[in-house]
């Protein structure tokens, strides 16, 4: 069988993955071009920016719901086995509101919130308290190490890397030529939010919802707290997060749909604190938002589509395009099911995948 040449564009946590899975299959020889790089901090790249915690928001027996249930299991194995990937276990209290319920937030939270989620049979000692809401214990959360770690599985298994900038998403099957002795046989797309732009694609159903976070040096006991909404509005939203590896602590948040502003709003940053030490006193020893230490204020763009995240396989002039990309804010807890399903495609038109 003659080795098949595969250019994957982005180098976000799909397009790492997607490349890691995809490199542990034989018979590819892998490049990863991308215009951003982990190490990188722009609004274009939202991996950097991500809370990246395990927390299914999908409704059980769809897609969604099958690609977080088959990472939840690569997850735990780096939390248990492998602590230089930068992911850990953390408990997580979600807490429920009466009065939020018909809300855009409580919506999106109502599989989390159910009191039999499916992944009650996946993620081990869930506790579900009356008026309390879930508890869930534990729950993988990603640490600033994570994407190195990506790139070093990746290159340790002969993946080259490369940064690019495309107008069309054909122009990377010619410029990777000389890394992959020839021109491509297949592009994976994993563009985000580009592509919403990229040429060839230009999928007008991606759209930004942006997030603000604040990042501080405070200790919030090692525990993730959420909750169901806040009383600032729909698009705001109240968690507290702990990373890992010494990454500090996140104060959350918002999700503001459509809003392509790279800078952090102040005001939003003020009610984010004020919101994050009333639902967390640990944080200041009820000393108010003037105690804590500010590491740095964040935005970053979920990349999110209409209909959920595409996964699918397509012709574009001539060449075959696997598209695995608009995991909006699931992207970090369905990566390696969707991955998966991207590979299962890449190896489909290669005429490569067992039947077995």
């Amino acid at each position: 069988m003659s080795t098949k040449k595969v250019v994957v564009i982005g180098a976000g946590v799909a397009g790492l993955t997607t490349a890691l899975l995809l490199s542990k299959k034989p018979g590819y020889k892998i490049v990863v071009a991308a215009k951003h790089m982990p190490g990188d901090y722009d609004i274009e790249y939202a991996s950097p920016w991500a809370g990246a915690n395990y927390m299914p928001v999908s409704i059980g027996g769809t897609e969604a719901a099958k690609w977080d249930k088959d990472t939840w299991y690569p997850l735990a194995d780096l939390a248990k086995n492998h602590p230089e990937a930068g992911v850990h276990f953390q408990e997580c209290e979600i807490h429920s509101r009466a009065k939020d319920k018909g809300s855009a937030t409580a919506n999106w939270f109502a599989e989390l919130l159910s009191p039999n989620p499916w992944f009650s049979k996946v993620v081990p000692n869930l506790l579900v308290k009356v008026q309390v809401a879930p508890k869930v214990v534990p729950a993988p959360r990603h640490g600033l190490g994570h994407g190195f770690h990506f790139i070093s599985q990746c290159l340790g298994n002969g993946v080259i890397f490369k940064r690019a900038v495309y107008n069309h998403i054909l122009d990377a099957a010619a410029d990777c030529s000389v890394q992959l002795g020839g021109k491509a046989d297949l592009i994976v797309n994993c563009t985000g939010l580009m592509a919403s732009k990229l040429g060839g694609v230009e999928d007008k159903s991606v759209y930004p919802a942006r997030g603000q976070i604040v990042i501080v040096r405070n200790d919030a006991g090692g525990k993730m707290l959420d909750v169901s909404g806040t009383d600032d509005g729909d698009d705001e939203a109240c968690y507290v997060m702990t990373r890992a590896a010494g990454g500090g602590t996140i104060l959350g948040g918002s999700y503001q749909v459509n809003n392509w502003e790279s800078q952090p709003d102040p005001n939003l940053a003020i009610r984010i604190m004020k919101r994050a030490v009333r639902m967390c006193p640990q944080l200041t020893n009820g000393k108010g938002i003037g105690s804590l230490d500010i590491i740095r204020h964040a935005v970053g763009l979920r990349p999110v589509r209409q209909g959920g995240t595409r996964i699918e396989k397509e012709r574009i002039g001539g060449l075959w395009v696997v598209h695995n990309y608009g995991a909006g804010g699931a992207g970090y807890q369905s990566s390696y099911g969707c991955a998966q399903a991207a590979v299962d495609l890449v190896e489909e038109a290669c005429g490569t995948r067992s039947m077995l």
